[in-house]
C-alpha cells in the first residue's frame, strides 16, 4: 500500500506542471545552451523531448508489484531456483539524469507459485524508468520480489554503464558497475548463491 500511495503522490506533483510549461522549460535550456529554439532543426524539439521523457519515466506511473499479482500454481512442485539473465536495463542516473545502460540478472525460490518470466522483466523495467541509483534500483526489485512473491529466497545483479561517468567527468568509457543483492536463502546458504553466480557466469 505504501508503494502505490508513493506513486500516486509522484503522479500529482507531476500533474501540477502542464505539458505546455514543460516544453517552454526545454525551451528555455535550448537557449541557455546557446541554440535558438525557432530554427527549424530546433522547433518541434521541445515538444518531442515531452514525448520522449514520458517514456523515459513512466516507471513512475506503474506499480511494480501489480505484475506480480498473476501467479501459477500447476508447477509439478517446482522448488529450484528461476533464473532470468540478461534482462535490458535502460534508466537515468538521478545525480545528473545521464543514461545508464545494462543489464539484470534475477533469481528467486519460489514457496509454492511462479509468476510468468515476462513480469520479472516488467518489474526491472518500472523501477528502471525512474531517476535512479543504481544500488537502490537492485534493492527495490529484490524487495518487491521477496515480498510479493513470498519467496524463500532471491538475487538481484545489475551490470550497468553510466553515461555520467563515460561521458562527461572522469570520461572512463570502458568502466561499468556491478551491484547485487540477496535475501533470503541466496543471502544465508553460499551452495544457493554460487549456483546462481555460475548461471549468470555463464553466457
Amino acid at each position: 500500500m505504501k508503494l502505490v500511495r508513493n506513486i500516486e503522490e509522484s503522479k500529482n506533483k507531476l500533474n501540477k506542471v502542464s505539458d505546455k510549461e514543460a516544453e517552454q522549460a526545454f525551451r528555455t535550456i535550448i537557449e541557455w545552451i546557446g541554440e535558438d529554439p525557432n530554427r527549424e532543426g530546433l522547433k518541434g524539439t521541445p515538444k518531442r523531448l515531452i514525448k520522449a521523457f514520458k517514456e523515459y519515466f513512466q516507471g513512475y506511473s506503474q506499480d511494480a508489484k501489480s505484475f506480480l499479482s498473476k501467479t501459477f500454481s500447476q508447477v509439478e512442485g517446482y522448488d529450484d531456483m528461476v533464473v532470468e539473465k540478461n534482462i535490458t536495463v535502460e534508466s537515468h542516473c538521478e545525480h545528473h539524469m545521464a543514461p545508464i545502460i545494462g543489464v539484470a540478472h534475477i533469481a528467486y525460490i519460489p514457496t509454492k507459485n511462479i509468476v510468468g518470466l515476462s513480469k520479472l522483466a516488467r518489474v526491472v523495467e518500472a523501477f528502471s524508468k525512474r531517476l535512479q541509483t543504481q544500488e537502490k534500483l537492485t534493492i527495490q526489485i529484490a524487495k518487491t520480489l521477496m515480498d510479493t512473491l513470498e519467496a524463500r529466497g532471491v538475487a538481484v545483479t545489475i551490470d550497468a554503464a553510466h553515461q555520467c561517468m563515460t561521458m562527461r567527468g572522469v570520461k572512463k568509457a570502458k568502466a561499468s558497475t556491478v551491484t547485487n543483492h540477496y535475501l533470503g536463502l541466496l543471502k544465508e546458504d553460499l551452495s544457493y548463491q554460487n549456483r546462481y553466480l555460475r548461471f549468470i557466469s555463464n553466457k
